[in-house]
């Protein structure tokens, strides 16, 4: 199948070696698509594996996410701009738009996220939080 990261890649050669080993994500843009393949396929333990521990969700957070994005339809992701989250940085921020159907209205998740190496891999720490 495609991967849903629009990457003009196959799953298996993109975002399925991140869900699998998330050691293997290499830059803040790769766990940012790798995040929002989760969220198409529901991979709720991946996303929570992939989030900061300061501000992971809790898991009854965590079962409000896999209800809400089974119940919308995702359509593409949008990569805007990249600042630094290269293998040579431990901080970087990618924006993005994320665009999916809910009641039959199209909807944009439009985020500057912030992303930041712990335990020596990516994770995802926020649209409006530091990396301490």
């Amino acid at each position: 199948m495609q991967c849903p990261c629009n990457s003009n890649k196959k799953y298996s050669d993109c975002c399925q070696k991140a869900h699998q080993n998330i050691n293997s994500v290499a830059s803040a843009e790769a766990l940012m698509r790798s995040r929002y393949s989760a969220f198409v396929l529901a991979n709720v333990a991946y996303l929570q594996k992939s989030h900061h521990s300061k501000t992971r969700p809790s898991n009854s957070e965590n079962k409000e996410i896999e209800k809400w994005t089974k119940s919308v339809k995702w359509l593409k992701l949008e990569v805007l701009k990249t600042t630094n989250g290269t293998a040579n940085d431990t901080i970087g921020t990618v924006e993005f738009k994320a665009f999916f159907m809910e009641n039959g209205a199209i909807n944009i998740i439009h985020e500057n996220s912030k992303f930041c190496i712990e335990n020596n891999y990516w994770v995802y720490v926020g649209a409006n939080n530091e990396c301490n």
